[in-house]
């Protein structure tokens, strides 16, 4: 009998550890699927920017490690909308790198974003999801997610037209929200 595999570590990500691996995580996405639209990797100069605007923002990066350090997932959440009105809002990204999916590390990035967001009072999460990812689908309704809406053909890539669907959750959070 193989003993279990261990179970990988959740860490907070920084730009000098992870950084590069988060790109290849990225890249990945951009060349092989529409889980981003965008079309071309991004370069490593780029990443120092995305942290940058991380930390402005007070929004986590969660990662995943295994034993040896190597990040296997990560996830974080920005900005929903620039408005002050949306501040309670954000909308997160859940990323699995290609050899380690299907073996729940989404659920676990995804739970830690949703505990992060209920700490720092946040009251919705919303996930804009390419409407034929059905993985992330399932994993957002397994998650409490529904769908609040699509928008039909607002993205092109690889030929063709892509939908966007948006899944919500609406947090307890906060206790007291204020104006301004």
């Amino acid at each position: 009998m193989t003993a279990p595999a261990p179970v990988p570590d959740l860490v907070t990500c920084t730009v000098d550890r992870h950084a590069l691996a988060i790109l290849d995580i990225f890249n990945e996405a951009i060349t092989t699927s529409t889980a981003l639209y965008d079309y071309q990797p991004r370069p490593p100069e780029s990443m120092q920017t995305w942290f940058e605007t991380k930390a402005r923002g007070g929004f986590p990066v969660i990662g995943l490690e295994d034993a040896d350090g190597r990040l296997l997932a990560f996830g974080s959440y920005g900005t929903f909308r620039a408005w002050p009105a949306y501040k309670y809002s954000v909308e997160h990204s859940v990323y699995v790198h290609k050899d380690h999916r299907g073996r729940g590390l989404g659920v676990t990035i995804l739970k830690a974003l949703i505990a992060a967001a209920r700490e720092q009072g946040k009251h919705c999460l919303i996930g804009g999801i390419d409407a034929s990812n059905a993985g992330s689908i399932a994993l957002h309704e397994r998650m409490g997610f529904r769908h609040v809406g699509t928008l039909p053909q607002v993205g092109f890539k690889f030929g063709r037209w892509l939908d966007l669907a948006f899944y919500q959750l609406v947090l307890e959070t906060p206790l007291q929200p204020v104006d301004g």
